[in-house]
Parts: C-alpha cells; sequence; structure tokens
C-alpha cells in the first residue's frame, strides 16, 4: 500500500495529464498546483510550477494569484516561492469531522495495529481511478511504513485492488487496461490476478503476499457506504514472516469481521 516511488508514475506527469484532458480547465489546474505543492518537499517558484503542470506561465501565474487570495496557497516576496497554506487544512479537517467511516474506524483500526502489530490504514476508493489514505494506526513496534492520511494510489494495486474488482461492477476489459499500467515487485500475469480476484470474491477479503512489496503482506477487506455502492477498505500491512508468525488467519478474520460490522454501521446491513 506504500512505496509510490516505483510503484506509480511521478505525480508531476500525472497531474498535467489531468489538466490536459479536463473539462472544466480552471479547477483543474487550481488542484493540479495545490498536488504539487503538496509532494514537494520545499515551496516552488511559478516558474517551476509552470514546467512540471505543462502550463503557460502567465496562466501559472493566474492560478497562484487566485490560490493566495482565497488562503489555500502563501506566497514568500523574499524567496519568490509558493506553498501551501493552511486554508487547506481547514477544508481537510471539515472533510474529516463529517466522514463518519473515519469515525468508526479509527478505534477498530487502532485495535487491531496493537493486537497483531501491524500498520493499519482505512482508505476511501474513488472508482477505477486511485485510493486515498483517510485514516491510519501503527503499532509502535517493529516494522512500519510511512503511508500519511491523504495519499494516494493506485485503485487497482495490491489487496485493495483485488477487493475492488471483485466487488464492483467493472467491465473486465477496463479492468485489464488498468492492470497493465500497474507496477509490482514481483508482477503476476493478469489469469493469475483474476484469479486471486475470484477467490477475494469467495472468502470476502483479499490478501497480497508479497506481490506489490517485496516480503511485504497487505490483507484488505472492503467496507459498503451503501449496498450499492463499494467506498472504503480497511487494510492490515506487515513483514509476510511476521504475519505468518503472529497468526495470519486471525487477522483476516479479525480484519473481515470489523469491515463487516462498518458496512452495517454505514449502510445499515452487513454487505454480501
Amino acid at each position: 500500500m506504500t512505496d509510490p516511488r516505483k510503484h506509480r508514475p511521478p505525480l508531476d506527469r500525472e497531474l498535467a495529464e489531468a489538466v490536459e484532458a479536463s473539462k472544466a480547465p480552471a479547477i483543474s489546474r487550481a488542484a493540479a498546483v495545490l498536488r504539487l505543492l503538496g509532494k514537494s518537499d520545499a515551496p516552488l517558484g511559478m516558474q517551476a510550477i509552470a514546467r512540471e503542470l505543462g502550463l503557460v506561465p502567465s496562466t501559472c501565474l493566474y492560478v497562484l494569484r487566485a490560490l493566495v487570495a482565497e488562503e489555500f496557497v502563501s506566497f514568500d516576496p523574499d524567496t519568490k516561492r509558493y506553498s501551501l497554506e493552511a486554508g487547506v487544512l481547514t477544508l481537510a479537517r471539515h472533510w474529516l469531522r463529517r466522514n463518519r467511516f473515519n469515525d468508526l474506524a479509527q478505534p477498530v483500526l487502532d485495535r487491531i495495529s496493537q493486537a497483531f502489530d501491524v500498520t493499519t490504514l482505512g482508505v476511501h476508493i474513488v472508482g477505477l481511478d486511485h485510493i486515498v489514505v483517510v485514516a491510519v494506526s501503527q503499532s509502535g513496534n517493529n516494522f512500519q511504513l510511512s503511508t500519511q492520511i491523504g495519499s494516494r494510489f493506485p485503485a487497482l494495486i495490491s489487496a485493495t485492488g483485488r477487493c475492488i474488482a471483485a466487488f464492483a461492477d467493472h467491465p473486465e476489459a477496463e479492468l485489464e487496461a488498468r492492470f497493465r499500467t500497474l507496477r509490482w515487485d514481483e508482477p503476476h500475469t493478469f489469469d493469475e490476478w483474476k484469479a486471486q480476484v475470484s477467490q477475494t470474491r469467495g472468502q470476502g477479503f483479499a490478501v497480497d503476499a508479497g506481490n506489490y512489496i517485496s516480503g511485504v503482506t497487505v490483507v484488505a477487506a472492503p467496507v459498503w457506504k451503501t449496498r450499492a455502492k463499494l467506498s472504503h477498505a480497511m487494510v492490515a500491512i506487515g513483514i509476510g514472516s511476521g504475519l505468518r508468525r503472529n497468526g495470519l488467519p486471525a487477522l483476516q478474520d479479525t480484519l473481515l469481521a470489523a469491515a463487516q460490522t462498518l458496512s452495517s454501521q454505514l449502510c445499515g446491513e452487513v454487505s454480501p
């Protein structure tokens, strides 16, 4: 679930392509600027932002000035560089405050993380485009992952991707096209992946035993906001050998039961 350094293309390329394909270019440009500044370790100058996103400098400057006026971006007149402003945090906090999944999932993720010495995540599913980490819990022991709230990953990657393919209604041709773009430490064929998706559908949860990140096991269980909409997943991540010693079957059962309970709380009935 983590380690985006080589498992997806650079974010600036993705953002530039999104801007080019957008039917609402002004909004897309602003969103791309915010995402670029969010992933940058240091403030960026206007020319660097324009270059990374493939924008005309005058257009980039117009977008930046608008974002500064709305307090989403700050500008340092001494360095002539831009960075995120606190306004984006206010929006995020409002969203988290209204998101029932987070309120219900966080204590459960904390308990599972401590009981099995794993990193646990709650992820929001955005169709076949991507998944977004919206809740994180780490045991504080041994192996930890650096995934943070707001991190994005390709939708079909790892165990969560198998859940999306198994329980959401997407055409096989579209799944295969998306699958071909994914990067794995230990790749498998599309037919092998389809067999794992079928197994996921039968058992109710998915396991990635080192395919996405070598030596790391990822378990994911789907969560429904409504019976017709697969909206989230609960995920547990740890070193494969450690999970086998600490009881992988018990972790799988616990995660699945927690996801089913959470689905029941969110939509009033346990999902299939």
